[in-house]
């Protein structure tokens, strides 16, 4: 209908029809009824994406604008064709009113409300100034027309907005999901569900549970579920179940091939847009040609008198957790700090991390690598890695190394290097990575 609207606006009306209406109604009138059924139309084809989604809200602002819509194609032409299909559209909205039962955001409420008295003081402003009431310059005039534009999209904007969610994780649901992490959590991300900026999903008896987080109108998944392996698809689809009654699109990040056949069987498709680096501690070498570049920095960095010392969280003293967060400032430069699926949040809030620091001959601490628990304690995985300004070129390269040499006596099974993008792309040909 509304694609029909904004046809009919840019048509001209029938001759015999536009004279009976310019005979009754005032001069300006079907003019600006046409400018209005553009304007309508074109906010009903934007009205039909939310629609689509079942938003209560924009069903209301529907039957408003089909309304308008229908006497505004009377007033410009007696176009009694397209007001007979906006009567049609707005019986098969009542008729399925029942459907758009997606309510809209309660906290767009306070703002709608400033944003209703702003724009009811332009349109008070417009009225005098159009009745000779008030003087103004023509540049004032423009500016307030502007605003008033403005002022309308937005509150358009905050009555469509879809249900919005606080992050508020309770002491006891992070409790519960750091016990299912320590016992179930084999994924090399599972421990970053522990981040602060997640909210939790339980099953019904709390044995399994997923992260995720609302971001304009889509829930994001942090990661596979963690739990009980028989919890999973019944939590999986009470999650969607509930994203659908409150209007969510669903979107997971970072999910592993395994669960593939259960996201796809609740709707949800498979992007692959990158892939885990992973590197057997045991069995890494820096011999041969394809690595001679690490090589060459690792040998650098030693030559230089670099060394590497590995700290718990817990184990670090306070004069080397304020040089690790000297470092991580100059390294972040005042960017937040990024990595909602595959990177911590805090430092040193939890105890289990290992930091792994590159000192210089001063004992100066120019970068450091943080790991976290992986696949039971059996693998870790990269959290962070950061480093000074103006330190030798190839110290990320060494520390890498080093960590992997950690590892090694460690006896870690696998160390995750986090996320390589394109990998698949970038693989060499002969199908194998190093």
């Amino acid at each position: 209908m509304g694609l029909v609207s904004v046809a009919s606006a840019v048509t001209p009306s029938l001759a015999d029809r536009s004279a009976l209406v310019h005979g009754i109604l005032p001069p300006e009138t079907p003019s600006g009824a046409r400018y209005l059924a553009l304007a309508l139309g074109l906010a009903l084809v934007w009205l039909s994406l939310s629609l689509a989604r079942r938003r209560r809200n924009a069903w209301h602002a529907a039957v408003l604008v089909v309304l308008v819509i229908a006497a505004a194609h009377l007033a410009k032409g007696l176009d009694l064709e397209e007001a007979g299909v906006s009567l049609l559209l707005l019986l098969a909205l009542v008729r399925y009113r029942r459907r758009f039962d997606i309510p809209g955001d309660p906290a767009a409420l306070r703002p709608l409300a400033g944003t209703a008295v702003a724009l009811a003081a332009v349109v008070a402003f417009w009225t005098l100034y159009d009745l000779d009431r008030l003087q103004a310059p023509g540049w004032l005039d423009d500016l307030v027309l502007g605003v008033g534009v403005a002022l309308l999209l937005r509150a358009t904007y905050l009555w469509l907005r879809p249900l919005t969610e606080l992050v508020q994780q309770t002491v006891a649901e992070r409790g519960t999901a750091r016990a299912l992490v320590e016992k179930y959590g084999r994924d090399s991300l599972s421990f970053f569900a522990l981040r602060r900026d997640k909210n939790y999903f339980f099953s019904k008896d709390d044995r399994a549970f997923l992260a995720y987080r609302v971001i304009g109108g889509t829930a994001l998944i942090s990661g596979d579920p963690i739990g009980e392996p028989n919890e999973l698809e019944g939590l999986v689809r009470d999650f969607m179940a509930e994203a659908r009654e409150k209007g969510w699109r669903v979107g997971v990040l970072s999910a592993s091939e395994e669960l593939l056949d259960l996201y796809r069987s609740v709707g949800l498709r498979a992007v692959e847009i990158g892939r885990e680096a992973v590197v057997r501690p045991e069995s890494f070498s820096l011999e041969g040609r394809p690595i001679r570049k690490v090589r060459q920095s690792v040998h650098r960095l030693q030559r230089a008198g670099y060394s590497i010392q590995a700290r718990t969280s817990a184990d670090l003293s306070q004069v080397e957790r304020d040089g690790l967060e000297e470092v991580s400032r100059e390294w972040l430069g005042g960017w937040p700090d990024r990595g909602f699926t595959m990177a911590m949040d805090t430092l040193f809030e939890e105890p289990d991390p290992i930091f792994l620091t590159a000192q210089d001959p001063e004992g100066r601490i120019d970068g450091f690598i943080q790991l976290v628990p992986c696949g039971g304690g059996e693998g870790y995985s990269l959290s962070a890695m950061r480093r000074r300004d103006g330190t030798p070129n190839g110290l990320m390269e060494f520390l890498v190394v080093e960590a992997i040499a950690w590892a090694a006596r460690e006896s870690v099974s696998e160390l995750s290097l986090n996320f390589c993008v394109f990998g698949e792309i970038l693989q060499p040909a002969s199908g194998r990575c190093r």
